[in-house]
């Protein structure tokens, strides 16, 4: 609704989340962790929807982190760790969705904005974007390991130390070499774009992009994963003797999902 903090839209095949505080360049309140959440959790139960985009309002900032004034109220270092632990929790129930999910970026995504969009799948920015996470020079703060971790498997840990140790923003060119972005478009067809390769992956077979994204989380643990019951999901399934029919018949395919 408007006047929210996040914007929850459900359009078939399509799910989009929006963060909703511009003026505060989208900067993340408890609130707006649960509510990220809480989409994840739509999206899953929904089997209409095969894509998840998750987007800040405003044009300037995907989300500047965290809301610091919140860390007002931290009494103990032990405030600290259970707010990574919190953090941690949702960016990984980001994570987990078993939609495909896209960060569509325009403007600054830093701090916690810039974990969470490591988290999504694939990332779409404007040529003007930046990332990273400034708190050597701001808070003094750290990093959660499963933050830490995730950047790391994404742009490795030479680019991380760089990033953190400087405290400096990567520019969308330079994150995209790093291997953070997918894409880079003009920030005049961002949403033309992101909802264009959102229907591209949505008119492609669910199980098999389920799989697929099962199967790399599996195997970033280590290669030797057990996947068999991947394989069974995907060759045990209608949508499978479906795409053989159709590609017999010349035909293009109906996918169920199931």
């Amino acid at each position: 609704m408007p006047g929210t903090d996040t914007i929850f839209q459900r359009d078939p095949p399509l799910a989009v989340l929006t963060l909703n505080r511009p003026e505060a360049l989208n900067a993340m309140t408890w609130a707006m962790y649960q509510a990220l959440a809480d989409a994840c959790d739509r999206v899953d139960r929904d089997d209409d929807v095969r894509v998840f985009v998750l987007r800040g309002a405003g044009g300037r900032a995907f989300a500047a982190g965290s809301d610091i004034s919140q860390f007002q109220r931290f009494q103990s270092a032990e405030d600290g760790v259970a707010y990574e632990r919190r953090i941690s929790e949702v960016v990984d129930r980001l994570a987990a969705v078993t939609r495909p999910t896209i960060a569509q970026i325009a403007g600054v995504a830093a701090g916690a904005g810039c974990v969470m969009a490591a988290a999504c799948d694939l990332r779409v920015a404007t040529p003007e974007s930046t990332f990273g996470v400034p708190i050597a020079r701001t808070l003094g703060n750290c990093l959660s390991e499963a933050s830490l971790v995730r950047l790391i498997d994404l742009i490795g840990p030479g680019h991380v130390k760089d990033m953190l140790f400087t405290g400096r923003l990567f520019s969308a060119e330079e994150a995209q070499a790093a291997g953070l972005l997918t894409r880079i478009v003009p920030a005049g067809r961002i949403e033309t774009e992101v909802q264009a390769l959102a229907l591209a992956i949505a008119s492609n077979a669910p199980l098999t992009i389920r799989a697929t994204k099962m199967m790399m989380s599996r195997l970033a643990g280590g290669r030797g994963a057990d996947i068999r019951d991947l394989l069974e999901l995907c060759y045990g399934s209608e949508d499978f003797r479906e795409g053989v029919s159709a590609f017999l018949a010349k035909r293009p395919p109906r996918w169920k999902g199931r």
